[in-house]
């Protein structure tokens, strides 16, 4: 599991937002970007911090801007 100090160092490779974590569940676990909602997956406990790789969150909020 990634440490939260960890996480704060690490930036959203398209748009530079900060990320926060996502899906705890059943060895899923991902990096949200909070500002445009990409969902960078973490393998083997290494975050994959590539756009090609991040899927868009379903049913992003309004007023959250795209990247």
């Amino acid at each position: 599991m990634l440490t939260d100090v960890f996480i704060e160092k690490l930036a959203c490779p398209v748009c530079k937002g900060n990320l926060a974590p996502a899906g705890e569940s059943n060895d899923k676990y991902s990096l949200l970007c909070v500002p445009c909602g990409l969902l960078y997956p973490v393998r083997d406990g290494i975050p994959v911090m590539l756009a090609d790789e991040a899927l868009k969150r379903v049913g992003q909020e309004p007023g959250v801007k795209d990247c």
